[in-house]
């Protein structure tokens, strides 16, 4: 008898219109992935509510991608009224400084913080202009180094500055790659992309997926292939 295949580590981003599509999306890939992610806009919609519909009776950790960016104090109220939904994964903006990571850390204990680098969207432009200086590699291993020795168990950045964020901080760390995008699919709204085989191969943890699972006719299909690539290019979940 065949063993079961194991998910692969990608967290699907549920970025669902409804609250029904949205359940819909996350049946369909948790056979084949380890976790799927609720962002901000399904979350302030639906609240609470969001976290259960995805996860319902599926045995899929949830990335909880609120992206916290306030006062410490306030981020440690909101990283509290969160915990109790059992995130497996909340985000935070690094930039928020090390005060404020700390407070989500000692507010959520149970929940992995992973805070959030500079944005794949944004280039070295885009930097520049809210006062990031350098080329975005620097920008991202200095955000890296505060937040981890704030007590950030995980990091999110781009495949292109993995293998430089992991030199940085250790074995240790969790790191979360958005901007995945298989060969040949549409970049949208990202800018520092790589395929799902070039995070792997980088040194990836978790490779945050969306459009190209979401949007596709057969969600449950496009997760499995992905979830087959990756295994292909040596990752265990």
């Amino acid at each position: 008898m065949t063993a079961p295949t194991a998910p692969a580590p990608i967290a699907v981003a549920i970025d669902a219109d409804d609250i029904e599509t949205a359940a819909t999306w996350a049946s369909a890939v948790a056979p084949h992935v380890s976790t799927v992610k609720v962002g901000l806009e399904l979350y302030l919609r639906y609240g609470p509510e969001a976290v259960s519909a995805v996860r319902g009776a599926n045995p899929v950790g949830v990335f909880l991608d609120l992206k916290l960016h306030d006062i410490p104090a306030t981020v440690a109220g909101a990283a509290r009224s969160v915990a109790g939904l059992r995130p497996s994964i909340l985000t935070v903006h690094a930039s928020g400084g090390a005060d404020m990571v700390r407070a989500a850390v000692e507010a959520a204990p149970d929940t992995r913080i992973a805070a959030v680098t500079v944005l794949t969207s944004m280039g070295e432009k885009d930097l520049e202009q809210v006062g990031l200086l350098g080329p975005a590699r620097d920008a991202v291993r200095r955000l890296a180094a505060m937040a981890v020795g704030a007590g950030a168990g995980a990091l999110v950045c781009s495949p292109r500055e993995v293998a430089l964020v992991r030199s940085e901080v250790g074995p240790d760390i969790t790191l979360i790659t958005p901007g995945v995008r298989p060969a040949g699919a549409d970049r949208g709204d990202q800018s520092r992309v790589a395929t799902p085989e070039e995070a792997v191969a980088a040194g990836a943890d978790l490779l945050v997926v969306g459009r190209p699972i979401t949007r596709a006719a057969d969600p449950g299909a496009a997760a499995a292939a992905i979830a087959a690539a990756v295994r292909r290019a040596g990752v265990r979940a």
